[in-house]
This record gives structure tokens, C-alpha cells and sequence, in this order.
């Protein structure tokens, strides 16, 4: 196995809840605002090596999302430490990011600089984007005239076809009907097959998570109560759900 890729050294999330966005306006400017905390991570400590598969189980509620939002920067520890090395790829709100005045095409381009990519690379990518995104009709009309199921189709598309060195996924393989949820999973497990890509899969579907992890991680309340192996993991999530 490579290097470490996602290292957690004592993490902690906590965030502030206000009654209402009056008084979470207010707390900017006064630190004295009354409000309830919730700890939404707590303590987590791990490491992820480059080649790896993780699946993260958990009900909601249990930091999952929270851990996801951190590795990808969308939000930061309260305390703690986060060492993220190499190119992200997340497939979680798979239309963040888009212009609906843009056209498809377009917003190939904008994600592709959002997520960092040269303008020449996401040119090379473009057409293998929008062969596997099936939106070839439709790809020079505005993103507001596509219907829910193609904007997502769209955004896995960007996400999975920009060569990730770490590829996170959310639930995000049931987007869009039968046939292209198939041939979903069937190019996560392509990226996956690679050696120097690194998967952290999270879902409460174990029999999927089975398909592409060896190694899964169990959260409850905040914090990773089992790491091992992905049929002991499957055990463990089991034992909480019931």
C-alpha cells in the first residue's frame, strides 16, 4: 500500500446552533449570542492510504457528512488536524457548482476550473464527459432547461471523468435510472482498479459497499467506533442499526 493520503489527527467538529438566522446573523458581531452546540465529530483520529477502498458507515446523524465536508474543505475542524494530499473528487451535491444561464458545455468548463483543471486537460476530457453524461442533444442548451436526473447525470460525469487521485462518494450512485446507475458503478469500479486511486465510499447500502471496499469504518455519535476489515465493519454497522 502507497502513502498516506487523508490523515485525521484528533478532529473535532462542533457547530453552533442558533434559534433563528436573526441571531446567527447577530453572533458574527457578538460572541455573547445564546446558542446550543452540537459536537458533530468528535476526537477522530485515522488514515487512508493511497490505493485504498474505505467504505464509512453510520446512521445519520453519526459525522459522516461532517467528515466528508472536512476532507473536501467545504468546512474546517474546530480542532484538530487534516492532511488531505492529491486531486478530490467528490460526488455528493452533484449540481453544486453549475451556472444555469450556462450551457451544459459551458459549465464542463467552469466546474473544471472550480476543481482546479487546466482549461487545455478539461478540453482533452470534454467529449468522453459528455458521451458518458448521455447528453450529447442536449449539451449547448441552458443548465436550467435540463431536468433534476441530467444535471446529476452531468455532474457524476465531470466528477468521474477528471482522473481523480481520490474519489468520494456519497449515495451518489443512484442517480438517474436503472441502465446509467449500472454503468455508475461500473466506472467507479474502473477508477477503483487503479492503483494509485483512493476510494472513501459512504452509504447504507453494505451489499454495494461490499463491491468496492476491503476496509470499512463505523461511526456513532461523532465518532469512529470500529475499523477493520469490510465484512467485520458490515457486523458492526448491523449491531447499531438494529
Amino acid at each position: 500500500m502507497g502513502k498516506t493520503v487523508i490523515e485525521f489527527k484528533n478532529v473535532t467538529k462542533i457547530y453552533k446552533l442558533y434559534k433563528n438566522d436573526k441571531r446567527r446573523l447577530l453572533a458574527i458581531f457578538i460572541k455573547k449570542i445564546p446558542h446550543k452546540q452540537k459536537k458533530a465529530v468528535n476526537n477522530v483520529s485515522f488514515k487512508i492510504k493511497r490505493g485504498e477502498s474505505v467504505a464509512i458507515f453510520g446512521k445519520n446523524g453519526a459525522g459522516k457528512s461532517t467528515i466528508l465536508k472536512m476532507i473536501t474543505g467545504v468546512t474546517f475542524p474546530t480542532t484538530g488536524e487534516i492532511d488531505v494530499k492529491g486531486r478530490v473528487s467528490a460526488l455528493l451535491e452533484l449540481t453544486t457548482g453549475f451556472d444555469p444561464e450556462f450551457t451544459g458545455r459551458e459549465n464542463i468548463y467552469l466546474k473544471g476550473r472550480i476543481l482546479g483543471i487546466k482549461e487545455k486537460e478539461i478540453k482533452k476530457l470534454e467529449p468522453q464527459i459528455v458521451e458518458f453524461a448521455e447528453l450529447e442533444e442536449y449539451i449547448d442548451q441552458p443548465v436550467r432547461t435540463y431536468s433534476s436526473g441530467m444535471k446529476a447525470r452531468l455532474g457524476f460525469s465531470i466528477n468521474v471523468n477528471i482522473e481523480p487521485e481520490i474519489l468520494i462518494v456519497d449515495e451518489a450512485l443512484s442517480v438517474g435510472d436503472e441502465k446509467f446507475k449500472k454503468k455508475c458503478i461500473k466506472k467507479v469500479n474502473e477508477i477503483t482498479k487503479k492503483e494509485n486511486v483512493t476510494l472513501l465510499f459512504v452509504t447504507h447500502t453494505t451489499s454495494v459497499a461490499k463491491e468496492f471496499c476491503k476496509r470499512g469504518m463505523v461511526m456513532n455519535n461523532g465518532q469512529v467506533v470500529f475499523d477493520g476489515n469490510i465484512q467485520d465493519a458490515i457486523q458492526a454497522y448491523n449491531k447499531i442499526i438494529e
